[in-house]
């Protein structure tokens, strides 16, 4: 199993967790957090004054996929999430060993 983590702009979530579900995947964890990359932030005039936001806010999404399941979930994200401009977010896969389902103590390897 493999753990998919996107980091996406908030306006493009309705459309990623649309097209996740109409791909047949609907168990997700998101998170509202603030970060930057490449973008650096954005200046925004603020009274008058030029003010830089260099933490910008963002949804991190999490979803546990079985390994023939990654692309598909990689790609669907990608398409949904893409505007073509800076700061669109990244995507992580990351390895789980095992999880394990807390109401009935069944485990998935």
């Amino acid at each position: 199993m493999r753990m998919i983590k996107a980091i996406l702009k908030p306006e493009r979530f309705e459309f990623v967790k649309k097209a996740l579900e109409d791909k047949g995947f609907i168990s997700m964890t998101i998170t509202e957090v603030r970060g930057r990359g490449e973008q650096k932030g954005i200046s925004l005039e603020y009274r008058g004054g030029l003010m830089t936001v260099d933490m910008l806010p963002k949804i991190q999404l999490e979803i546990v996929v079985k390994e023939k399941d990654v692309d598909a979930v990689i790609t669907t994200i990608s398409e949904s999430a893409r505007t073509g401009k800076i700061g669109d977010g990244k995507i992580f896969v990351i390895p789980v060993e095992r999880a394990i389902r807390i109401r009935t103590g069944e485990t998935e390897v």
